[in-house]
């Protein structure tokens, strides 16, 4: 391979590249106009692999209409499975329903239940985090895979660096998140001593709808609601 082939190449990369930004912004821009009109949100996530015959699912559905009922709108990554139950639980309900679709080879679709316009599709996986981060009141995180869980540590590590106001992080399913909170506290915290004693305290474990609200309705009846809305 020849040096001037390789200088061209990585050229051309470069250039691409660079026109990627325009492609990055485009994406902030119509996600910072669209959301911004919304009102107070919270998110929902968890796995797009989840049936509507699995009781998570069900709760996921259940989460969303109390939401919807005290008057938050719920933001979800707008595809299968705990997303599609917490947009219909929320359409259902009359409240904004918000889909933050990612163009995925497999598994992600939209769901039904997204108010019109209120659905955004997005390239990038970071863009998206970054309105899921800053349109939500709190993040409810029901069971799920390695984007669910990615999407939790973003959360928790602007809260534990303070680029994030506090607000209500709360893990649904004590079965489900137990031995992670478990590994949190012996091997990081007590252990090898990696996070600070606080750190486990960023979130709050339920088992029941009503106990998942319960925590975003309570912190928000004595904090105010965060003006990134």
């Amino acid at each position: 391979m020849s040096k001037n082939f390789k200088r061209k190449t990585w050229t051309e990369i470069m250039s691409r590249d660079s026109w990627s930004i325009f492609k990055i912004m485009s994406e902030f821009v119509e996600g910072y106009e669209s959301l911004h009109r919304i009102g107070p949100c919270v998110s929902i996530y968890g796995s797009a692999r989840t049936g509507p015959e699995t009781r998570v699912y069900k709760d996921a559905q259940r989460i969303a209409t109390l939401l919807a009922e005290a008057g938050y709108g719920v933001i979800t990554g707008g595809g299968p499975g705990v997303m599609e139950a917490g947009n219909k639980g929320a359409f259902e309900a009359g409240g904004p329903s918000v889909g933050l679709n990612i163009e995925l080879p497999f598994e992600q679709h939209d769901n039904p239940y997204i108010d019109r316009d209120k659905s955004i599709d997005f390239d990038y996986f970071f863009v998206r985090k970054v309105m899921f981060v800053k349109y939500s009141q709190a993040f409810i995180v029901m069971p799920g895979g390695f984007g669910t869980l990615d999407e939790l540590f973003e959360a928790l590590t602007l809260l534990q660096t303070g680029k994030l106001k506090k607000r209500p992080i709360i893990l649904y399913d004590s079965h489900f998140w137990g031995g992670m909170i478990d590994w949190f506290t012996k091997v990081m915290l007590e252990e090898y001593k990696t996070i600070s004693e606080g750190d486990p305290n960023l979130m709050t474990v339920v088992d029941t709808p009503e106990e998942a609200v319960k925590v975003v309705t309570d912190y928000h009846a004595k904090e105010d609601l965060l003006p990134n809305f």
